[in-house]
């Protein structure tokens, strides 16, 4: 068996810490140059301590790209300032353009980081970290577990109750089940009634099992040691001398 990412090893309370500081952190920051190399280097962190392929990654941002874009498209068409294109039938301005890559990086940076957290960290490990670290309820934290296992299985029961609507559905001429919105819309609510359904046999088991009653032991407990600390420390300071050097390179920081 082969030896688990380096980032997988690493304790999910601390990772978690980490990328919230960074994206906070990130909102400060509105050069285009400055954002842009900490998106490089947050994606060589992404391939290179996670199990992502490129292909992957380039997939799991897709979301983020498509926001940034948006952000890009909104600002360089309503901001103020120098037309760059004066022919054009719509004014896109220089300031708007520049400021939109700016929020677009932003996004990119924080979406790179929010998919290596994701990519790297079981959720059973992030909550038993978070009841032994963080000193999380363990009712907040296994009812978190067991909401994110349900969403889980969401998809293959949608699959399952538009399969049984195909099976009970007229046939059109061409042989193919006919399907509409009202079908969609009864498929919609099918999914409703099961989750609900789910969801109170979750909380009766939590329950029985005396969740919240008192002192709990943790089965196989998260550690938490100095290299732990060491990639905080490692995160932390790359972020923070990218930061200095655009500020040395005359880019700056400022606030939004």
């Amino acid at each position: 068996m082969s030896a688990r990412p380096y980032l997988e090893r690493r304790n999910p309370t601390v990772k978690l810490t980490v990328l919230f500081v960074c994206s906070l952190a990130t909102l400060a920051v509105l050069n285009p140059l400055t954002l842009g190399v900490l998106t490089l280097l947050a994606v060589v962190a992404v391939l290179s301590t996670t199990r992502m392929s490129p292909v992957q990654l380039l997939a799991a941002s897709v979301p983020f790209v498509a926001f940034g874009v948006g952000l890009l498209t909104v600002n360089a068409l309503s901001r103020p300032g120098t037309e760059l294109f004066p022919e054009f039938p719509v004014r896109v301005t220089s300031e708007g353009v520049a400021i939109g890559v700016a929020l677009a990086l932003r996004t990119t940076v924080i979406g790179m980081l929010s998919i290596a957290f994701m990519a790297s960290t079981p959720p059973r490990d992030l909550m038993t970290s978070l009841t032994q670290h963080a000193r999380l309820s363990p009712r907040f934290a296994y009812a978190l577990l067991a909401g994110f296992r349900l969403l889980q299985l969401l998809p293959s029961e949608w699959q399952s109750i538009r399969a049984a609507q195909a099976v009970r559905a007229p046939l059109a001429r061409d042989g193919m089940p006919r399907t509409g919105i009202a079908s969609f819309g009864s498929a919609a609510f099918s999914l409703l009634v099961v989750s609900i359904r789910s969801g109170e046999r979750i909380a009766q088991a939590l329950e029985s099992r005396g969740l919240g009653a008192g002192p709990r032991t943790v089965w196989r407990p998260v550690a938490l040691d100095a290299r732990d600390w060491a990639l905080a420390g490692v995160v932390l300071a790359a972020f923070a001398l990218t930061a200095a050097l655009g500020v040395a390179a005359g880019t700056g920081l400022s606030l939004v």
